[in-house]
């Protein structure tokens, strides 16, 4: 049943059901693109064009070019493939003939047939000797005989779209409905600087998007949308660098020499130049009330806790408390360890809070913590929980940071003063606090209302072995101090990498019999714990069968033990010590010990199905090799058959360079913006024109923008910036209140 057109003017909220010709069923596929409404459907962009040239004779179709033509149909046929069947044509008109193909659409054969007069449109190109088209749009024509109508070049646009709605249909119904809405769109910036930047007005921008006319018109439209996305992203982040300085106070650490002394002196080794430079980034931080914001970054194996135990150390001399989140119990666990033995003959007092914790221990643990009884709380999420209340919380440290979504980093804030009880939207969202800053009227004589008084906060430090691209550090960690740690600590030797095919994997286990058989110890990462499948096992390598394999046929005489998620704490616990201590010489494990994992001796690392792991990932697992002091060569190979592009680019990368640096820049030119952090990453950043890192001079200007205009008005509260203010609340308030780290 056709769709009732609306007899509403059409609004830029106007639901795409709504629209005239889309009922429920089109809405739908429209959906599946997150086109809900007109403005949705304004903002979906043609990711890239076509020249289609003007409808002629067939002999004068350009080859590999969108072209039109008309004909009649001379034969038809339904021919069957191995795979799919196509339905084929001959079109003819008065001198030439084109061969059409249809893949997988034999119901043509009851639609076209001899005789019959048609219109095509498609990209042509020589099939065999002969002008083809695949798959091209087409529609009857009448019998009567007539010319065609004249149509120019044009430059077509092509949408994402989807099997079910191609870009066809999409540019026509965007066609219909952008005239209906154009002038309705608002700009937000002000034309003054429009004009000073030489862009384009909005309105115009989508006409030059949607419908342009001209090569240049892409490119000048894709320039001021793309500008208009990152300025507004920056202007959130310099909105909240200000709220962090004017709205949060942090306890100010004192830090003297002799405390210095005292704390360097827990450490069984001496810390490194380049560890050194960053912690006198954090005591300078870490001396003042407002609270510190920084990002520690380090390649694998640099010494990143070394220097967050520093900064925890320092809250805990000037009597306050200090925490530190790790993403994984198996890492948190490891923490606890390595710092309670540190900490052994010290006063400094100690907790594990992670999901494991029974219930009474657990309550009697958060009793002590919101007494001030606990120094140093050393967790998992379960920090993130509302019953955790601190006493006075100084420092807190998160660990690879890409794991923790933004929204999870800013409750620890909310936790960290039991005497406050406002919620957690009011607490981190300063984008929204610019309503508290109303647009003064000048026919009021009212003062302006003051300033709400000072919130408390802790010191922030956000560790990562993922070093940020320096794009990014622009765009999500814009309002984000950066530290790094540039060089490794002595003692870590080069990993040598090998990438090889499934073919050489013999060959491999071979010779690490040989250097387990000369006492090293070796890591076999799998990427499933168990078959699975049913009927059908799973052609991945798991842990259950892989284990049972290199204990018969390669490590006969050496201990084999298997470690992954699922396998309990004491059980987990046990089979490290044991890996640790050498009692175990190859440990088969998933990516259960990406992170953390520290064994001296452990020189050797294989990686099945390498191509199935991104490459940050492969990088961390290449830093679980490599640490000890001894002279051994340590070797990590990944075995892979990379089947597409993008896998075949990161075995590239890997096996290139072990500089973590370098793998963060290919990691990010292979994943995009968009991918970078995974499904974990809360706050996904609203850029859909702007490309990071291609796009990093528009970034640049329109960050040094946002900061003459923050300096000019922090609040947005002229009158000329009243737009920008309420598009930035309306459409970017949620997620950039999510970037800050608090």
């Amino acid at each position: 049943m056709p769709a009732q057109a609306s007899t509403q003017p059409i609004r830029l909220r106007t639901p795409v059901v709504e629209l005239p010709g889309i009922g429920p069923r089109r809405a739908r596929l429209f959906e599946r693109l997150d086109i809900h409404t007109v403005s949705d459907l304004i903002r979906h962009l043609p990711h890239r064009y076509e020249h289609q040239h003007a409808e002629g004779a067939i002999g004068d179709l350009p080859m590999n070019a969108v072209g039109s033509a008309r004909g009649t149909i001379m034969g038809c046929r339904v021919v069957a493939g191995r795979t799919r069947a196509r339905f084929e044509a001959t079109l003819q008109d008065h001198h030439d003939t084109l061969n059409l193909v249809w893949f997988n659409a034999t119901f043509l054969r009851n639609r076209i047939h001899p005789g019959m007069r048609i219109r095509v449109q498609g990209k042509t190109r020589a099939f065999g000797g002969y002008p083809q088209m695949v798959n091209p749009r087409w529609e009857p024509l009448p019998d009567q005989q007539h010319e065609p109508t004249a149509h120019d070049d044009r430059l077509r646009p092509v949408y994402p779209a989807t099997e079910a709605l191609s870009s066809e249909a999409i540019e026509k119904v965007i066609a219909e409905t952008l005239p209906e809405v154009l002038d309705q769109l608002v700009d937000p910036l002000p034309q003054q600087l429009v004009r000073e930047r030489a862009m384009p007005t909005l309105k115009r921008a989508y006409l030059m998007a949607h419908l342009p006319r001209a090569e240049d018109d892409p490119p000048v439209a894709r320039r001021r949308l793309g500008y208009n996305e990152l300025l507004l992203l920056q202007l959130g982040i310099e909105i909240k660098r200000r709220y962090n300085a004017d709205r949060l106070e942090a306890p100010a650490l004192r830090c003297s020499q002799a405390i210095d002394q005292h704390i360097r002196q827990r450490f069984p080794f001496k810390l490194t130049p380049a560890q050194d430079h960053v912690i006198q980034q954090l005591t300078a931080d870490l001396r003042q009330s407002q609270p510190m914001n920084r990002l520690l970054q380090g390649d694998v194996g640099a010494g990143k806790t070394s220097v967050a135990l520093y900064a925890l150390l320092l809250a805990t001399a000037n009597r306050r408390q200090g925490a530190l989140m790790a993403p994984t119990e198996l890492l948190a666990e490891q923490h606890f360890r390595s710092i309670s033995a540190m900490l052994q003959e010290t006063n400094v007092r100690l907790a594990l809070l992670t999901g494991r914790l029974r219930a009474a221990p657990r309550r009697q643990m958060l009793q002590n913590i919101a007494a001030g009884e606990v120094d140093i709380v050393i967790a998992t999420q379960a920090l993130l929980t509302e019953s955790v209340r601190f006493h006075d919380l100084a420092v807190v440290v998160i660990d690879e940071q890409h794991r923790f979504g933004v929204l999870q980093r800013a409750t620890i804030r909310k936790h960290s003063d039991a005497q406050k009880s406002q919620s957690l939207e009011t607490e981190v969202d300063p984008v929204k606090t610019l309503n508290k800053y109303p647009i003064p009227d000048p026919d009021e004589s009212h003062p302006s209302p003051q300033p709400p008084a000072k919130r408390s906060s802790p010191h922030y430090l956000v560790m990562t072995a993922t070093p940020i691209p320096r794009s990014l550090g622009l765009t999500v960690f814009g309002d984000l101090d950066i530290s790094t740690i540039t060089s490794l600590p002595p003692g870590r030797t080069p990993v040598i990498t090998r990438v090889v095919g499934q073919d050489k994997a013999d060959e491999v286990y071979q010779y690490l019999a040989g250097r387990v058989a000369g006492g090293e110890q070796a890591y076999v990462v799998v990427p499933a714990i168990d078959p699975t499948g049913g009927d059908k096992p799973s052609p991945l390598k798991n842990v259950t069968v892989h284990e049972k394999l290199l204990r018969d046929k390669y490590f006969q005489n050496h201990p084999v033990a298997a470690v992954h998620g699922r396998l309990n704490a004491p059980e987990r616990d046990e089979i490290m010590r044991r890996f640790r201590d050498g009692e175990i010489a190859v440990l088969v494990a998933t990516t259960v010990i990406e992170v953390g994992v520290d064994v001296p001796n452990a020189t050797l690392m294989v990686v099945e199905h390498a191509e199935r792991f991104g490459l940050a990932q492969l990088h961390q697992l290449r830093g679980r090799i490599g640490r000890g002091a001894h002279q051994k060569k340590s070797l990590c190979v990944f075995i892979a058959e990379p089947a597409t592009p993008d896998a075949t680019q990161r075995m590239r990368a890997i096996a290139g360079t072990t500089d973590g640096f370098k793998i963060a820049e290919h990691d990010f030119q292979i994943r995009g913006m968009g991918e970078f952090f995974g499904t974990r990453q809360h706050g996904r950043l609203p850029l859909r024109v702007a490309k990071i890192p291609e796009d990093l001079p528009l970034l640049q200007l329109a960050r040094r923008d946002a900061k003459a205009i923050v300096n000019k008005d922090p609040t947005l509260n002229a009158p000329e910036r009243k737009r920008l203010r309420k598009v930035l609340q309306q459409h970017y308030g949620e997620t950039l209140g999510l970037i800050d780290v608090g």
